[in-house]
């Protein structure tokens, strides 16, 4: 009934929305002596019906259920959500906003579920945006961390510890090339300004090449280089250059890589004095919405960023660790060996930790002075980025990424088939995107349109993350420990939802 009311309330309010801008739009148009008017009223966005003939009920879907799980939480005794949300408007940031317009208080997780204060459950198909990489609580992260947690915290880098030597060594063996020295960080950030210094002094120049739409961090560089005035503050940002999107939906070139790369160069030419400090990227955008980037386009870019005496970076935060299936880490599919890595989310599980890994020849710009982290590589951290990569191997993650993402993918793209809302379905593995429009001719935005779905959706027991330039795509980075039938329920909630639009 709950569930009911407020699907019934959210549409009422949405509908009211929508009248005032039709009859604000008819206004205009008569003020300006123009007698056609297109009104989008009752508008559908079912392809089935649409069609002569069929009623609702013929395109209806079933109400779907969550898959079985055999694992129920303990009783929760603190505070509501509405006491919690009451503390954070007391003493934090008001800059920390919540997902939903009711929201959800997560209490409890366990692999690809996470439990509210009440005890319902809920696919978490937005995994702490690509954090949870071997499944909420997973048994042996668990174990490494609190084995390591009874026996030594903290100490310091500056001591001895074989546990961040163990994990390095194994971390720099995942890696190709002369890609073999690590450096660890409390968080992606850290680890993306820290590649930007190293490519800027190793070169000597300052220039650095970012994509638009790019998310890169919220420090002083990396809000530079992060391609979104929606997360960027006004301070001063220094030295970066913003090229095309190589975006194979919205992008000027489609899916031609080779002209994205041309603007690069173009770049190069015109902004920059023909020397540049380095190229940083995604290998599929995150925050911009599962922006895959256009074949071809990353070994265009190497070659004319290497040309011009630049260092490639690639930004694995969000699909490293095997969450695009068919590889390792997502600048493989494009065929590419970068000269920095950065890395962070996937690596930990949820525990904070970073890393950048890089060539000996590039490292060595960090010698000639005093460079450490108090917390990155503590031996607490780095003993759960192993037990991850142990646990990925010894589960096949990256395998059932690869099956489970594509079957995934195969079933979104039916719904795109069935609903003209949906744009477009994107992305790799468990790295997924579906952007939602008003206009499948024009690609407009349905922003309204992709909370309201997400808010059906989340009272229905599927969590998706948003995301894109207008806020209008559905980020889908589940657990890579996802099932077939974790992605029928997510796909059969997303259905049914649509359908009573």
């Amino acid at each position: 009934m709950q569930t009911q009311a407020f699907s019934e309330s959210f549409v009422a309010r949405h509908c009211s929305k929508i009248s005032r801008k039709i009859h604000g739009f008819a206004a205009r148009r008569a003020l300006s002596g123009t007698n056609s008017l297109r009104l989008p009223i009752h508008r559908c966005y079912s392809r089935l019906a649409q069609k002569e003939g069929v009623s609702r009920k013929d395109y209806e879907v079933s109400l779907p259920k969550i898959p079985p799980f055999d694992y129920s939480p303990p009783p929760y005794t603190g505070p509501s959500a509405d006491e919690i949300l009451a503390m954070r408007k007391n003493f934090l940031s008001p800059s920390m906003r919540q997902l939903y317009k009711k929201p959800l208080n997560v209490v409890d997780g366990k692999m690809q579920y996470l439990f509210d204060e009440k005890g319902k459950r809920y696919l978490d198909a937005f995994g702490g945006i690509a954090v949870v990489s071997c499944g909420h609580c997973h048994p042996d992260v668990v174990d490494a961390i609190v084995k390591q947690l009874k026996r030594l915290q903290h100490s310091t880098v500056l001591y001895l510890n074989h546990v961040v030597a163990d994990y390095a060594e194994a971390l720099a063996a995942k890696m190709p090339g002369d890609l073999k020295v690590v450096f660890f960080t409390n968080s992606g950030t850290e680890a993306n300004e820290l590649a930007i210094m190293m490519a800027r002094l190793y070169t000597g120049c300052n220039d650095i090449i970012a994509l638009r739409s790019a998310y890169h961090g919220n420090a002083s560089g990396t809000m530079g280089a992060t391609g979104h005035s929606g997360y960027k503050f006004n301070i001063v940002q220094t030295g970066i250059h913003h090229a095309l999107n190589p975006d194979p939906y919205r992008g000027v070139f489609g899916s031609d890589g080779e002209k994205y790369a041309n603007d690069v160069q173009d770049l190069i030419n015109s902004a920059t004095s023909g020397n540049v400090a380095g190229f940083m990227s995604e290998a599929i955008q995150g925050v911009g919405g599962a922006i895959e980037l256009a074949p071809g386009y990353l070994p265009a870019v190497y070659e004319c960023v290497r040309k011009a005496g630049g260092l490639c970076i690639a930004d694995e935060a969000l699909v490293g660790f095997g969450r695009t299936g068919s590889n390792f880490w997502g600048f493989e599919n494009q065929g590419v060996v970068p000269d920095i890595v950065t890395m962070a989310k996937g690596i930990g599980n949820g525990i904070p930790l970073g890393a950048v890994v890089t060539t000996p020849e590039v490292v060595e710009v960090l010698s000639h002075r005093s460079y450490f982290n108090t917390f990155g590589g503590n031996p607490l951290c780095t003993a759960a980025g192993l037990s991850v990569l142990n646990v990925i191997e010894k589960e096949n993650l990256q395998n059932n990424a690869h099956v489970v993402g594509s079957y995934l993918k195969e079933r979104l793209t039916s719904l795109k088939d069935k609903y003209e809302i949906i744009g477009d379905v994107r992305g790799r593995g468990l790295m997924l995107g579906v952007e939602f429009v008003t206009d499948l001719q024009l690609k407009t935005p349905a922003k309204d349109e992709t909370l309201h779905i997400a808010e059906q959706m989340k009272e229905m027991g599927v969590l998706v993350g948003i995301g894109g330039f207008n806020r209008n795509v559905f980020r889908i980075m589940p657990p890579l420990c996802f099932s077939k039938a974790d992605a029928d329920f997510l796909v059969d909630v997303m259905d049914y939802t649509i359908s009573k639009i």
